[in-house]
């Protein structure tokens, strides 16, 4: 059984790739869970931020993993991008989040009319060091709205995905699962691994 190192600190992020990957029910293993023939344990690891594309990003840090790992890697990069500016903050959500707070990521679109965002997830996995970089993404579209629900997980209190009325912290678990762009990046990942 394969191990992929999915890189990332965050338990939150983990518990629901792990959770998407398994179908709701991951089977613990060895200080990881299973997945198919794989076992997913996760590591934090300090890697590079470079400026570029969010396929650029994904697949530098990707490379950079599977260096340090030796070995099969897993990383994500997340966006959120506004399309009344031009799908900015994009890949440097994070940063803006840290500096802007939640409030002012919402008053980033104080001058404009359209409010429409695209949540994007990007994985990248590498089977290991000099290895090419295989992407899986996904899209989510919809609405910067007023924060609402639990604001622990990113940006997710004033992302409110088109149809559902509800921000992504308010649907929380499965019902988030079914419809996040990281589902949908993941469906893709997972497609690719039961075939190996």
């Amino acid at each position: 059984m394969s191990t992929i190192t999915f890189v990332t600190g965050n338990p939150k992020k983990l518990e629901e790739v792990v959770a998407i990957l398994a179908d709701g029910s991951p089977v613990p293993v060895d200080g990881g869970s299973k997945v198919g023939k794989f076992i997913i344990k996760n590591e934090k690891l300090d890697l590079d931020e470079v400026q570029g594309s969010i396929e650029e990003v994904t697949i530098h840090k990707a490379k950079q993993a599977a260096q340090l790992i030796k070995g099969p890697v897993l990383v994500e990069d997340t966006c959120l991008g506004y399309n009344a500016l031009q799908n900015l903050p994009g890949p440097y959500i994070k940063w803006f989040h840290q500096k802007l707070g939640l409030d002012g990521l919402i008053k980033l679109l104080a001058g404009f009319d359209d409010k429409s965002a695209n949540a994007i997830t990007t994985f990248g996995y590498c089977e290991g060091p000099d290895q090419e970089v295989k992407l899986f993404q996904g899209i989510t579209t919809g609405e910067i709205v007023p924060s609402r629900g639990p604001t622990d997980f990113g940006f997710d209190s004033i992302f409110e995905p088109h149809g559902t009325g509800k921000t992504y912290a308010e649907l929380r678990g499965p019902e988030k699962n079914k419809i996040s762009h990281r589902s949908k990046a993941l469906a893709k990942l997972k497609e690719f691994l039961l075939s190996q």
